[in-house]
């Protein structure tokens, strides 16, 4: 008998697979499609299984949406200013929204972007913590980027240390090209949270969602 994968379903359990997954990231280009990008499924013949749109489609700054591979909204994640509370803190936050059945958004996740981190040097780069609703653990953060996401060489870490996606690991027919990276998702862990994730990252450092 298999070992049994315990699942961490942020988003939905349906996002839970039970084996590893190996996901190719393709980004889209500003002037054909408004940005954003394309993940496809390694061993499932490419078929989309996410589409992020960024500000070139949704025409609104710092504000992104996830969708399944058949176009439905799964997530909206936008940075949250919340005035002099922000100003005040080191900290800029992205949060990411599910909607309910009735279009109700629900918090599921809040990124910290620090202020002073030096995001084009990646001598000095400062891991940015995740907090999940409902938390996760009974610290302050749940999950770490750690890494530097524009070399595509990151990942994403618990708070035991264990890596859970692994961003930009090294396949040479994929790194042949900029705008093609894969991301590797281990078992049991939500992958439309991970990309929830990727898609912050792509927009705090400039790349395809970003207008």
């Amino acid at each position: 008998m298999g070992t049994k994968v315990n699942t961490m379903p942020i988003i939905s359990k349906m996002y839970c697979s039970s084996s590893q997954a190996v996901l190719v990231v393709r980004r889209r280009p500003h002037v054909i499609s408004g940005g954003g990008f394309v993940v496809t499924d390694c061993s499932n013949d490419q078929k989309v299984i996410f589409r992020v749109d960024g500000c070139g489609i949704l025409g609104t700054k710092e504000e992104l949406l996830l969708r399944d591979g058949n176009g439905v909204a799964l997530l909206l994640i936008r940075r949250k200013q919340e005035g002099m509370v922000e100003a005040l803190s080191l900290y800029k936050k992205w949060k990411g929204y599910t909607f309910n059945y009735e279009g109700s958004q629900q918090l599921v996740f809040c990124l910290k972007e620090p202020k002073t981190c030096p995001l084009r040097n990646k001598l000095n780069n400062i891991s940015m913590r995740i907090s999940t609703e409902p938390r996760a653990s009974n610290k302050d953060w749940d999950f770490e980027v750690k890494g530097y996401f524009p070399d595509k060489d990151c990942s994403i870490i618990d708070t035991k240390g264990n890596v859970v996606a692994q961003i930009g690991a090294k396949k040479q027919e994929l790194m042949a090209s900029k705008d093609l990276y894969h991301v590797v998702v281990k078992p049991g862990i939500d992958q439309a949270f991970v990309f929830g994730v990727v898609a912050t990252l792509d927009y705090i450092y400039g790349e395809s969602t970003r207008c």
